[in-house]
């Protein structure tokens, strides 16, 4: 089997074990030789650039863009991507000149990029917080559920979704500075009974997808025990900041701006912990909880006589 090698010139993210470049994204790039294809995109506010020898393997990368990209062609990329056919019949894909993967298996380079791309556009992304959760909606708001990959968010995601949710994201909710939940509707990642990985887009479950910004709702903190009965415990806004900054992408890059988007996000949402058993059971729980939760609460402007702290303190 001829597995993709990845490169090891360059540091380890600390989410995923991706291979991502360090410091400020890169205001240019030097040009592939041989890669005369090419497309710029802009993705929440970073411009991503694309190259290939083949315009039909551009096509393919374009298709593993997140979703809600628009063409920006003719500006300097933040981060440059080139996915070029070598010697032995082998693909390598770069990622602003360094080779991230490398192999003859083309469905390989292509989830690498789609890795690397997501990762990148969650660290660095302006105006946006990208914070390692399941996100679906319900009646008007969001309901997040924070953990990191394997944590079994993308089954419950999907149990959320074939319950009635909108889809938002299985892997990153995407906050702005008043802490509203944005999509990043990427196809859903999940393990089979056999250990194997599969991927299946929103369209595939007949799912809404959704398109506007929400309040957020709910903030679920949990993890899976079998033969678990869920029994949440609500927890107060400073637990739920601490849950959700365990889990931001950019919270050593810009602490102030992670701890802007989390604080409008916990002040006004239900905070609820417990362990939880099948999925499904869970979904059904959470939606009927969200429904019951409480409005999103007024919040006054910092420094008034009203505002609280995270931790509820005037």
């Amino acid at each position: 089997m001829n597995r993709p090698r990845v490169s090891s010139a360059l540091p380890r993210a600390r989410t995923g074990g991706l291979v991502v470049t360090s410091g400020e994204p890169p205001a240019a790039s030097p040009e592939p030789g041989g890669a005369p294809a090419r497309l710029g995109a802009r993705i929440h506010g970073l411009r991503i650039g694309l190259r290939s020898d083949d315009p039909a393997l551009l096509r393919r990368l374009a298709e593993r863009l997140p979703r809600g990209w628009r063409r920006a062609d003719g500006v300097r990329p933040h981060r440059l991507y080139a996915l070029v056919a070598e010697a032995r019949g082998e693909r390598v894909l770069y990622a602003d000149g360094a080779a991230i993967a490398r192999g003859r298996r083309l469905a390989a380079a292509l989830d690498a990029f789609e890795s690397d791309v997501q990762l990148h556009v969650a660290e660095w992304a302006p105006r946006r917080v990208f914070v390692h959760a399941g996100a679906v909606g319900w009646r008007g708001r969001g309901i997040i559920v924070p953990g990191r990959s394997l944590s079994g968010k993308s089954t419950l995601v999907r149990e959320l979704v074939r319950a009635g949710a909108t889809y938002y994201s299985d892997e990153y909710a995407v906050l702005d500075a008043r802490g509203r939940l944005h999509p990043f509707a990427r196809p859903l990642a999940f393990r089979t009974a056999r250990g194997t990985r599969r991927r299946a887009r929103p369209e595939a479950l007949a799912a809404r997808i959704g398109v506007r910004p929400l309040p957020v709702g709910l903030v679920v903190v949990t993890r899976y025990r079998a033969g678990a009965r869920w029994r949440p415990r609500r927890r107060s806004p400073a637990a739920g900041a601490l849950a959700l900054l365990a889990n931001t992408v950019s919270v050593r890059r810009d602490p102030a701006a992670a701890m802007t988007a989390i604080q409008a996000l916990v002040l006004r949402a239900e905070i609820v912990q417990g362990v939880r058993g099948e999925a499904r059971d869970a979904a059904r729980a959470l939606l009927d909880l969200a429904g019951r939760a409480r409005g999103p609460r007024p919040v006054p402007p910092p420094g008034s006589p009203g505002a609280r702290g995270p931790d509820g303190r005037r």
